[in-house]
């Protein structure tokens, strides 16, 4: 979730993009062959609700389906349509990486979806933010196993009264649970921090 105010005196607009790699297989896969596993994952835009649906093609008939999506929610004014990319040879650019990638010089996302080689999701919206205005843009990402349920979670999340309840009970669940364990915010923070430094 991100939110942006315009604290000066004129107007403004700006660009927000998101960017994932996406995989949909398990780690220990993708991390034994990285371009093969991918090959495997295809991606369609859906209008209605601005959000990117990627589907892993099962390479063995028993093996479950798995759906992704990526959604875009607007809280404030749109300033153009959403943009979106799937393919992060044409989002980054020859020799570039994901810190300098090519679709941040200006130009507009290719719209790409389909079969690609090196699968990504990448939404865009350009905003305009009057003097003492705010505007919010969440992007949520999900995984299930059929088309339906993954569709039906993107119209959700595209909704930003939505993503605003999903933080809301969130916060309320984090909350709940340090009071049953009788943790301070201050504590959780510090047992977060010990327990990242065990593991890594």
């Amino acid at each position: 979730r991100l939110t942006i105010r315009n604290t000066g005196a004129r107007m403004r607009e700006l660009e927000v993009t998101s960017y994932g790699e996406i995989v949909l297989a398990p780690a220990v896969t993708d991390l034994a062959h990285p371009a093969f596993g991918k090959l495997f994952v295809e991606t369609a835009y859906l209008d209605d609700s601005a959000a990117l649906l990627c589907h892993r093609r099962p390479r063995d008939p028993d093996a479950g389906d798995v759906w992704a999506f990526h959604v875009l929610s607007l809280y404030g004014r749109a300033q153009g349509p959403v943009e979106w990319d799937t393919d992060r040879a044409r989002f980054l650019g020859r020799g570039r990486g994901p810190a300098n990638p090519i679709a941040l010089d200006g130009r507009a996302l290719s719209g790409t979806t389909g079969i690609v080689l090196d699968p990504i999701v990448s939404l865009r919206q350009r905003v305009r933010i009057q003097p003492g205005a705010m505007v919010r843009l969440c992007f949520a990402t999900g995984a299930t196993a059929d088309r339906g349920t993954a569709e039906a979670l993107a119209r959700k999340y595209h909704d930003p009264t939505a993503t605003a309840r999903t933080f809301a009970l969130g916060m309320t669940h984090v909350q709940r649970g340090l009071q049953y364990l009788r943790v301070s915010s201050v504590e959780a923070v510090l047992f977060e921090r010990v327990a990242s430094a065990v593991h890594g």
